[in-house]
Formats: structure tokens, sequence, C-alpha cells
């Protein structure tokens, strides 16, 4: 499983100009599932995320979670974290999971993401969206629980 963290102070994603989730200041999540994820990733990145501290303290270091400035999520499926552009000019995306294997592990995911209290916004799986946000630093990691 593949996560791009951005610490973001805020953000949106829109489906047919319609707002299906926005945050103000915290985390906007481009979350990509494989054929050999299991939950046991998906829980793995949910707790590294909620406790990865990339937000500043008043000295300026990066001292803080998601969780103790009690931040909020914007979770967007994105199955292009797996193309594959070492071939030709066209990503081959056959790296990504099968997409009802994917969803159910994006939600579980998110699901993992809320137990920890943690407010969690969301695309639509699947869809096509308009995805804004600030990018604030700009801080922008990139997790894979393989890695």
């Amino acid at each position: 499983m593949r996560v791009v963290v951005q610490r973001c102070k805020d953000a949106k994603v829109t489906v047919d100009k319609a707002v299906t989730g926005e945050i103000g200041k915290g985390l906007m999540l481009l979350v990509g599932v494989t054929h050999e994820d299991t939950e046991k990733d998906a829980k793995y990145l949910a707790d590294k995320i909620a406790g990865l501290r990339i937000f500043e303290d008043d000295a300026g270091k990066m001292n803080y979670s998601v969780t103790e400035t009690e931040g909020a999520i914007l979770s967007v499926s994105q199955f292009t974290l797996y193309g594959d552009c070492r071939k030709g000019r066209r990503p081959n995306f056959m790296g990504a999971a099968a997409p009802a294997e994917a969803e159910r592990l994006y939600d579980y995911f998110n699901q993992e993401l809320r137990a920890g209290g943690l407010q969690v916004e969301t695309g639509i799986f699947g869809a096509m969206m308009d995805v804004s946000l600030t990018n604030w630093g700009p801080v922008t990691l990139i997790l894979d629980s393989r890695s």
C-alpha cells in the first residue's frame, strides 16, 4: 500500500461539481493499493500517518502529529500510484489491485484512521475527482507499507 502524505492548510475534493470532502488544517492523502496488500498494510499505514510528527511546535521543529494538532484527513483513492512508466510512454497500471479489493482496503484504511479519533473526509472511490489543496511548507512524504 502506498500513500502520498501532504501537510495542508486546507483541501477539498469535488465530484460533478459537488464537494464530497473538505478539511482545514491537516493531511491530504493519496492512497494506492496493490495486489499483495492486506488489512495489516492498511492498519500499519493508518497508525504511522496518525502519529507522523510533521507539524511544527513553537520552536519550528516538526514535533506534532495530525492527531496532536486536532487536524483532519482528506483521503483520496489513487490507483495511479502503482503506474509503471518504465516502458513506453503510456503508464501500465497492472500493479494496482482490482477495484473491489482496492476499495475494501481503502475503506478499511479510512476506518482505522477514524478509530484513532481522526476526522476523515473522502472522495468517491473510482470517480473522476477534482482535488485541490494548499500544501503547507510544502511538506510531502511518500509512505509504502512494503518499504
